[in-house]
């Protein structure tokens, strides 16, 4: 349960200001069709974080646990920083032409999935499955965590976007990240 509830709590904080946060606000104003978009996020965020979380699992197994306490220490405390980068939504990211071939579901999972490549959440997911060594709890909660910050954005648009206190969120969210990089380095609950 622990996994669960901290991944969706990092992830939820994480993603607020992220690109794929700043998509899905684009993805409704786009296409205002919010079912289908809340399905397509779900459903790329379910497979993108799926092969994370695999991967997460993976390093915990091939790694010593002694190498992979000071991968994960260090890496957290990277994600750290990496919080207070402010994010922007790249050209790449943005759904073009596609929407008339796979429609408002196909493209947000492609845009999306496509997006959270690298993400901050996605490498925050690899780390969450490592250090808890339990995938599907940190999938899930990761998801959930995604659907958190996502759903008000896909419903309330450019309302609900601009009135959240984006830096001091960002900043929480680095905080629990350095305190769970300093705890793994200092081997507390490994």
């Amino acid at each position: 349960m622990e996994a669960f509830l901290v991944s969706t709590g990092i992830v939820a904080l994480a993603e607020i200001g992220d690109k794929t946060q700043l998509l899905s606000l684009l993805l409704a104003a786009r296409f205002r069709k919010p079912v289908p978009i809340i399905l397509g996020i779900l459903v790329a965020t379910l497979a993108n974080h799926a092969l994370a979380g695999a991967v997460g699992s993976w390093l915990t197994h091939l790694l010593g646990p002694d190498v992979l306490r000071w991968i994960l220490g260090i890496g957290f405390i990277l994600m750290a920083g990496w919080m207070l980068i402010p994010d922007k939504l790249d050209a790449e990211d943005q759904p073009q032409d596609v929407s008339r071939l796979l429609g408002v579901f196909g493209t947000t999972l492609l845009v999306f999935f496509l997006a959270e490549m690298g993400d901050k959440t996605q490498i925050a997911t690899v780390a969450l499955a490592a250090r808890f060594d339990a995938m599907v709890p940190v999938v899930l909660g990761t998801t959930l965590g995604m659907m958190i910050a996502n759903v008000p954005a896909v419903l309330l648009g450019g309302r609900f976007a601009g009135r959240l206190p984006v830096r001091l969120v960002h900043r929480i969210a680095a905080v629990i990240f350095l305190v769970l990089g300093v705890l793994a380095l200092l081997g507390v609950g490994a």
